[in-house]
């Protein structure tokens, strides 16, 4: 049997749970060398609002500066003439996003001999090599919550329009065509089929919540951690095995965090046991569904279709077999970063930022690994802090 899944990272965690927790803290004459890896935006850089971008540094630049830090920016991320394989020597923070994700490896932390700390400007830690940043103490964090009403919205438009086979009648207009029976022959509503998650956390059950006004046939869920029966009969939700959920559903969306237990789930077996012509929508982590499985599933029909914004790795080739396989609707990673998150998760870094020169406890729902532990449940079972779904944090 295969087992239930990681719950997506997004997740609010008791503040009591954190008590004993050692805070990450930097010395009071601090000045350090803060490294940014982020996607460049050219002339898009002229809208402020535009956060996450290397020209607006997370809008952080000169509050940093002021305390007399060092700021380097860069999108150029890849290789060993990189810049950001350059800086990372002697880097003191590393702060970077899962849109541009800058790869801290076991590799460039054994070379990083300043590096203290490194910060996801979103959410999603699975960029950093975990278990060699607790061999040097290496603080990880991101910023819980940031996300998630951005994600779970385009989880629902994906849905729509996969369903409601939307990008071929779009694709038709451009043409010049009109041909309504080529469309209508796949088109379907979202009501009256069965739609699952895979993962539960605060966007898999934001998800949820924004399909139940569809009035589906029934709402599924697979996930190592259940939620509490009162969330479950909120959306009138069921917890399965993941082997139950694939097989019934019509629909799947994929809401869980990239682990050894996620990597490759979506295989060309686990695929074959989905439910023939299911939709699957994937805002989670490209690595989580292995690539040609999902080409070769998608070409012979038994997947209908497939949306995904995420990647492995990103930016992805200009020939990745996702970008011309049929019956698609990818984006390239912008789920989780509209204006309104970017505003979010560039006040979350600041916070972080803020308490660790200040010596004070981070919040405890933002810590994936700290005092040489994985303190994150999304991320290791064993985390020592509970975490539970929040009705806030959007």
């Amino acid at each position: 049997m295969l087992r239930t899944i990681f719950s997506q990272s997004s997740r609010v965690i008791t503040q009591s749970a954190f008590t004993g927790a050692r805070a990450l803290s930097a010395s009071a004459v601090s000045r350090d060398k803060v490294l940014m890896v982020l996607y460049e935006a050219g002339e898009a850089a002229k809208e402020q609002r535009l956060l996450g971008c290397k020209e607006n540094a997370l809008g952080l630049r000169g509050w940093l500066e002021s305390q007399g830090h060092t700021v380097v920016a860069t999108s150029d991320k890849e290789g060993p003439n990189s810049e950001f394989e350059k800086h990372i020597e002697d880097a003191h923070v590393v702060i970077t996003t899962p849109f541009h994700p800058g790869y801290v490896t076991a590799d460039r932390i054994a070379k990083a001999k300043n590096l203290k700390l490194c910060i996801t400007a979103g959410v999603g830690s699975d960029h950093v090599d975990l278990d060699a940043a607790n061999t040097k103490n290496i603080g990880v964090y991101e910023v819980t919550g940031s996300n998630v009403t951005s994600v779970a919205e385009h989880v629902v438009m994906a849905i729509l329009c996969l369903v409601r086979n939307f990008v071929p009648a779009h694709e038709m207009i451009k043409k010049g065509e009109w041909k309504v029976a080529d469309v209508a022959k796949a088109s379907f509503d979202v009501e009256g089929k069965v739609i699952g998650t895979v993962g539960c956390g605060r966007i898999g059950y934001r998800v949820l919540q924004r399909l139940q006004p569809f009035e589906p046939k029934e709402l599924l869920y697979s996930d190592y951690q259940p939620i509490s029966k009162e969330l479950e009969d909120a959306v009138g939700v069921r917890h399965v095995s993941l082997e139950e959920l694939v097989a019934k559903c019509d629909i799947i969306t994929i809401n869980a965090p990239l682990t050894p237990e996620t990597r490759g789930l979506f295989n060309k077996e686990l695929l074959a046991k989905c439910k023939k012509g299911v939709y699957i929508v994937n805002t989670a982590r490209g690595a989580i569904v292995d690539t040609q499985a999902l080409v070769d599933a998608v070409e012979s029909g038994h997947v209908a279709g497939y949306a995904g914004d995420v990647w492995f790795p990103q930016p992805a080739s200009r020939y990745h077999p996702w970008r011309i396989m049929p019956r698609h609707a990818m984006t390239p990673h912008v789920s989780g970063t509209t204006l309104d998150a970017q505003t979010r998760y560039a006040n979350g870094v600041k916070d972080i930022l803020t308490r660790y020169y200040a010596k004070e406890p981070q919040q405890p729902q933002n810590i994936i690994c700290e005092g040489g532990a994985i303190l994150s449940r999304a991320y290791s079972k064993t985390g020592k802090i509970e975490t539970k779904v929040s009705d806030s944090g959007a």
